[in-house]
């Protein structure tokens, strides 16, 4: 009884990484799309720009190592 909500668990936290995701991914596609616009990019938005990067490639590491297939939306 126990060990049957795990599956359920499982499935409901991977819904929210690839949620997490997809949400990380367009916002480090907008902070790059923010420096290539600006001529002269000030040192914050760079910061911001790496943040994002590290935290998108973070959750694209947890979804390869739980084996997590995102299908065509």
């Amino acid at each position: 009884m126990l060990f049957r909500r795990k599956g359920w668990l499982r499935t409901q936290y991977d819904q929210q990484l690839i949620q997490n995701l997809l949400n990380m991914k367009k916002e480090w596609n907008r902070q790059k799309q923010l420096i290539e616009k600006s001529v002269e990019p000030s040192p914050q938005v760079l910061y911001e720009l790496k943040v994002a990067e590290a935290k998108y490639f973070f959750l694209l590491k947890e979804a390869k190592k739980r084996n997590i297939k995102i299908g065509r939306m």
